[in-house]
């Protein structure tokens, strides 16, 4: 029986990993991750989406846009002018391993053979002020919320349901 290659080996078990990880669905923010709102006047709140490591940037900013024209409708009005908006990344690094006996073992272990990389995840947030009415001609900031569910709820994963 021959033994697997370091190399080999990483690259198995990172397949495995990633396999496991799965984005972040579009929910309310549970354990870190999902959209959250907070509201700072009659009609203007402050609306994020965080999404992990495997959730890329541009569905956590779609998530979010969803997630204002949900709550602009919700509110029984008609579209969202997003008035300040910003979007953080976040890096971590993840690493593995060899020992001395080039079996794999996971980085955290000791400085033998390591090697680390960049792992990104992203939150969007944005504030929005709700209006009646056509949205402001014009405004490439102004988004009808019709408009958006249309458009971006084909797109949108929601959790899967658990078959207890």
């Amino acid at each position: 029986m021959s033994r697997l290659s370091p190399l080999l080996l990483v690259v198995l078990v990172s397949a495995w990993l990633a396999g496991c990880a799965t984005p972040t669905p579009y929910k309310p923010a549970a354990g870190g991750f999902g959209y959250s709102e907070q509201q700072l006047e009659n009609n203007r709140y402050r609306v994020s989406f965080s999404g992990n490591s495997v959730t890329r940037r541009g569905t956590v900013q779609d998530y979010l846009l969803y997630r204002a024209a949900e709550l602009t409708l919700e509110h029984h009005h008609d579209y969202f002018t997003i008035v300040n908006q910003d979007l953080e990344r976040s890096t971590s690094y993840q690493g593995t391993g060899y020992n001395n006996f080039g079996f794999w073992r996971p980085g955290w272990i000791g400085p033998s053979n390591y090697s680390a990389y960049p792992v990104d995840s992203y939150t969007a947030f944005a504030d929005i002020v709700m209006g009646d009415g056509e949205k402001p001609a014009g405004n490439v900031n102004s988004f009808n919320a019709r408009d958006v569910i249309h458009w971006l709820g084909p797109t949108i994963e929601r959790p899967k349901e658990s078959s207890s």
